[in-house]
């Protein structure tokens, strides 16, 4: 999947970001998705390079399969044997735990670790529940109420599961779903100890550091090895960078070329090039509203989308047009619907002549304040007198500014 990457490129409001979050409910919640905006790669703390690295590591998952020995089933009796506490004092303490699981093939008694009672104690567990506890580490997990006192309460806010089939102690397949960054992130804050001196050291640490290279590729060994074993599958997902690159309207600034807005600079461009010949990266989707203009970081090198050429020969441009007016009205359709308003059918092409005329974001919000209207004056139905009421109190971006032009006065709001 390495180097594979998509440039969705057209005017303002054409449906780049609409496109991107449709691919994100395609793949669905098992694969991921990682959304970010070009100016979240600034920071203070953290290198730009290394933010996007980050946002790299996030939209590539790994589905981890482990074998492990449980013993399942239902709670049957919990009972714990106190000792004499050994440090001399009147208390005493538990020495063992006696439970007993019931599964559909057998019964087990287990005299379990003082441990484990705590772990027990704290997912609150009692007889009638259904539990499983890890044979190696001695986690335990409160999976709900067995189904046979479902009948014991008429209301009860308790989530009921079957009494778990096969014997009591079985081997069962848990799979995990972690992100590369997730791994990173386990790895590069390591746990330290219990005393007040390591306590005040992990507070006194900054929030966000830097994880080194060296980590990393570490980390991609031991990936790399686990892949090779079977025991886990990479889970290459999506990276979406929206606006790379916005052009600016300011009135002063239209007849030069430093009309723009970069967010990425021609270093984030070189990272991201030699990042997607990596053997493991995720899709990268990049949306720009650019044509031909000057890429930042350089002063005289102009290319297309604001892009280097070296990176563009590497994506597949998608052009994404502006809406025809049918195309409006249906989408207008659709919101309304799922809004749950009412409109009448001339209302609905005075709003889509608005979005043909002005924008499409103009149009949809005018939906809301004319259905408050309708409602004030007694209808049910979104009428053309709404519309046009909202019309004169919301106006749009090219009316604001015809009113600045329009006013020669130094009336800027600002005194």
């Amino acid at each position: 999947m390495a180097g594979r990457a998509i440039l969705l490129a057209g005017g303002p409001g054409t449906g780049k970001t609409a496109l991107a979050l449709a691919i994100s409910q395609e793949l669905g919640t098992k694969v991921p998705f990682c959304p970010i905006v070009g100016s979240e790669l600034y920071s203070t703390e953290v290198k730009k390079t290394e933010a996007l690295m980050e946002n790299f590591r996030r939209a590539i998952g790994l589905k981890v399969r482990e074998t492990k020995e449980v013993y399942e089933g239902e709670v049957t009796e919990l009972t714990p044997e106190e000792a004499e506490n050994p440090l001399g004092s009147y208390g005493k303490t538990i020495s063992t735990l006696l439970i007993g699981l019931k599964s559909a093939k057998g019964q087990k008694k287990l005299r379990l670790d003082p441990s484990i009672y705590e772990a027990i104690q704290k997912e609150r567990v009692t007889v009638g529940d259904v539990i499983y506890i890890e044979a190696n580490t001695g986690a335990c997990k409160r999976v709900g109420r067995s189904d046979a006192y479902a009948t014991e309460f008429d209301l009860e806010a308790e989530e009921y599961v079957p009494v778990p089939k096969g014997d009591v102690h079985k081997k069962k397949e848990i799979v995990q779903d972690v992100t590369l960054h997730d791994l990173d992130m386990a790895n590069a804050r390591p746990q330290g100890g219990q005393d007040i001196m390591s306590m005040m050291g992990q507070l006194m640490k900054p929030k966000m550091t830097e994880i080194t290279e060296k980590l990393r590729t570490e980390i991609n060994k031991v990936v790399n090895k686990y892949i090779d074993q079977g025991v886990a599958e990479l889970v290459p997902g999506v990276l979406f960078i929206d606006e790379v690159c916005l052009r600016c309207q300011h009135k002063l600034r239209r007849k030069s070329n430093k009309n723009q807005v970069h967010m990425l600079d021609i270093e984030c461009f070189t990272y991201l090039n030699r990042a997607l010949e990596s053997s493991i990266s995720p899709i990268v989707i990049l949306a720009s509203n650019r044509g031909m203009c000057t890429i930042r970081g350089t002063e005289d090198l102009i290319s297309a989308h604001g892009i280097p050429p070296d990176l563009l020969a590497r994506l597949l441009i998608i052009p994404t047009n502006a809406y025809e007016a049918e195309e409006i009205k249906r989408i207008i359709r659709i919101r309304v619907t799922v809004e749950g308003l009412a409109i009448t059918e001339a209302a609905l092409d005075k709003i889509a002549d608005h979005g043909s005329r002005i924008s499409l974001r103009y149009a949809l919000q005018l939906l809301t304040p004319s259905s408050i209207l309708a409602r004030v004056s007694g209808r049910n139905q979104i009428d053309v007198a709404d519309v046009g009421e909202c019309e004169d109190l919301f106006i749009d971006a090219r009316r604001s500014a015809a009113i600045f032009n329009a006013d020669q006065s130094d009336n800027g709001f600002i005194s």
